[in-house]
């Protein structure tokens, strides 16, 4: 009867383990590693001396790193690009920022 209720409570683990990748199609380390390179990056741009990179919202999917927000500037938008690209993980990084345009009244 114990091994019985160890045999269970291994398959109710491995399904449940299966059913998570299933749902998000990533794996637990996956995920983990996609968390821990999105909080890199994030460090990265919040700690840049050079420009304001607050405002850079970051995400990971498959190592692959996508920067959105607004920017002031050209240099800004380059510059959140090379360093995400320097944090180790990173296979590709998409650069959706947009720079805020000047406004005339």
């Amino acid at each position: 009867m114990a091994n019985f209720g160890k045999v269970l409570a291994t398959m109710v683990l491995v399904f449940t383990m299966a059913g998570c990748q299933a749902m998000t199609g990533k794996t637990a380390g996956r995920n983990v590693d996609d968390a821990t390179i999105t909080t890199s990056v994030k460090t990265k741009l919040a700690a840049d001396k050079v420009s304001s990179l607050t405002r850079v919202d970051v995400d990971t999917n498959n190592g692959v790193v996508s920067l959105n927000g607004v920017v002031d500037s050209s240099a800004q938008k380059a510059r959140a690009q090379e360093l995400a690209s320097q944090v180790g993980g990173v296979g590709k990084v998409v650069n959706n920022l947009q720079v805020q345009g000047t406004r005339t009244n």
